[in-house]
């Protein structure tokens, strides 16, 4: 019954994932011409990456994928324990159900949902709409007198991706931890009582080690996707104002291929970050192995 169930999606990998490979790598080799196909476009060995790493715009999506990317696992991480910690101290069980499916609700949303929310929430208003509820609760206490143009300006758009995904995630990343929180002997949090430790102690010296191999090992196991900023989110709200801090390489692929044409500068561009995710994510997993002493093979 399990492997009837994983036919599909192993079909939809096979054919979506594994077969466009050769002729993807094929392409990045290639003046690819869409009328002579791949077989017949003509060969031009590194050109392709050689013209992708003198690219302005190449460089700037890589600072911003590093920036954003970087920032989503270190918020994600933060903020998913501290609600760890702090649910875990809940004495209601009803109360702590109740707030894991409020908070990791948003991430079975898609992020064209979620984006069309954010847009109104954040919207900075005109004279035609009012501002959004962020702009208009701001406002409302003083904080600004401005509206605040969250998603059109270059000062505050990695900040809003940044916030915004962790928003939309730390619920269900929670959950990691919070399997791990049961794990931990409650006769050491007796001890810990018995010997005149509080709460605060007892998170501090028996809570916070007793998850801290978890928690280095999805700190670990983020490395591999340190190249991806979050492609779904990003395309869906972003703008040619914010392309200077809101570029990721994932977006500059769709534009160089879908956009411009240019399959070729695309397939290279793709194939650099497919490598070299390839290496950070088997370096995350030795790493892992070393000194968490998880193993996948």
């Amino acid at each position: 019954m399990f492997h009837i169930m994983l036919f599909v999606p192993v079909v939809f990998t096979i054919i979506y994932k594994i077969l466009p490979i050769p002729a993807g790598v094929l392409m990045a080799f290639q003046d690819f011409q869409p009328g002579l196909g791949f077989w017949k476009s003509a060969f031009i060995g590194l050109d392709n990456f050689r013209k992708v790493f003198r690219l302005e715009e190449f460089s700037a999506a890589l600072r911003n994928t590093l920036i954003i990317a970087v920032g989503k696992i270190a918020g994600n991480l933060f903020v998913a324990v501290v609600f760890a910690l702090l649910l875990n101290e809940v004495p209601s069980r009803w109360f702590k159900r109740a707030s894991q499916t409020i908070t990791y609700l948003p991430y079975f949303l898609s992020w064209v949902v979620v984006a069309g929310i954010l847009i109104d929430v954040l919207s900075p208003g005109n004279a035609a709409s009012p501002a959004g509820l962020l702009n208009n609760f701001l406002m409302r206490l003083g904080i600004v007198r401005e509206p605040v143009y969250f998603l059109g300006s270059n000062r505050t758009f990695r900040a809003t991706m940044i916030l915004s995904d962790i928003w939309k995630s730390f619920g269900y990343n929670a959950i990691i931890y919070l399997a791990a929180l049961t794990g931990i002997d409650p006769t050491l949090y007796e001890a810990a009582a018995v010997d005149g430790a509080g709460r605060w102690k007892q998170t501090l010296h028996i809570t916070l080690p007793g998850i801290a191999p978890f928690v280095a090992l999805m700190t670990i196991l983020s490395i591999g996707s340190i190249l991806s900023a979050g492609f779904d989110q990003i395309i869906n709200l972003y703008n040619p104002i914010v392309y200077e801090t809101g570029d990721i390489i994932d977006t500059l692929v769709y534009r160089l291929g879908i956009g411009r044409q240019q399959y070729s500068l695309s397939a290279a561009i793709g194939l650099a970050k497919s490598l070299v995710s390839c290496v950070l994510v088997l370096l995350g997993y030795k790493i892992a192995d070393k000194y968490a002493g998880y193993r996948v093979w």
